[in-house]
């Protein structure tokens, strides 16, 4: 079984004492493929560390990631736009847009997430969606960027059915992370009838810890919990889960 964290923020300071040990418990539990997602040029340091360190186990992406967007963010998508043209990456994320912190960016959060699709685009990239209390402005964004070219993943989803059922009209997969597992989570209700094959499995480490973890750090060996609850939900064996949800990350970061 091949369990595959599409998304974890690995070089997290919440990692700094015990990252490496981390790292080798999520792969000792079978979780041996980690997507890292970018915030801002302070962390590709970090983020390339971490593919020196684990090879075979780390796939990087490359991005600004809204809640970063502040006066200087043209430097900062000029960084994402030199990262991609200098080496490999498997997507442009996490981009998008997020209304909870500041509703004040809202202009440049847009205009930041429409130039990296148009990257993700050229690059051929799918790309990785944050979407915090702004489900109208992303779907907005998707429709006038909506073609043959545009696919990805619609990171920590927590809509409901109908808004699932929009994203996935713009070919994102669904990423389902620990919030399955919460008693007032929501998703938990509907996401049985969304077909497996548009889900994938995250963590959002260090962030968004499943039961019974909630509201303490979490690490990429807890996406079994995630892994239980699907397998419950679906009414399907966890390798079965773990292999089409694998699958499905292969198929969308092109591995």
């Amino acid at each position: 079984m091949i369990i595959t964290d599409t998304h974890t923020h690995l070089y997290s300071e919440a990692f700094d004492e015990d990252r490496h040990e981390m790292i080798k418990r999520a792969i000792n539990n079978k979780v041996t493929r980690f997507f890292i997602p970018a915030i801002d040029s302070t962390y590709t340091e970090a983020m390339l560390q971490l593919e020196a360190d684990f090879p075979e186990h780390i796939f990087l992406m490359m991005g600004l990631h809204p809640t970063h967007v502040k006066d200087n963010y043209k430097e900062e998508l000029n960084h994402v736009e030199t990262m991609l043209a200098k080496r490999k990456f498997y997507a442009v994320g996490e981009i998008g847009i997020d209304l909870y912190w500041d509703k004040s960016t809202l202009a440049n959060q847009i205009a930041a997430f429409k130039h990296q699709i148009k990257l993700a685009k050229q690059y051929k990239l799918p790309i990785v969606i944050h979407c915090r209390d702004a489900f109208d402005e992303i779907f907005e964004v998707l429709e006038s960027e909506k073609s043959e070219d545009l696919f990805g993943i619609f990171h920590c989803f927590t809509g409901n059915l109908e808004q699932a059922k929009k994203a996935i009209s713009y070919n994102m997969k669904l990423g389902i992370g620990g919030v399955v597992t919460f008693k007032n989570g929501g998703i938990d209700q509907f996401i049985n009838q969304i077909d497996l094959k548009h889900i994938v499995l995250e963590t959002d480490s260090p962030y968004l810890a499943p039961k019974p973890y909630r509201g303490k750090r979490n690490e990429s060996a807890y996406i079994i919990k995630v892994l239980e609850k699907l397998s419950e939900l679906y009414e399907l064996s966890e390798e079965k889960i773990a292999e089409i949800t694998t699958q499905n990350s292969k198929d969308i970061f092109n591995i």
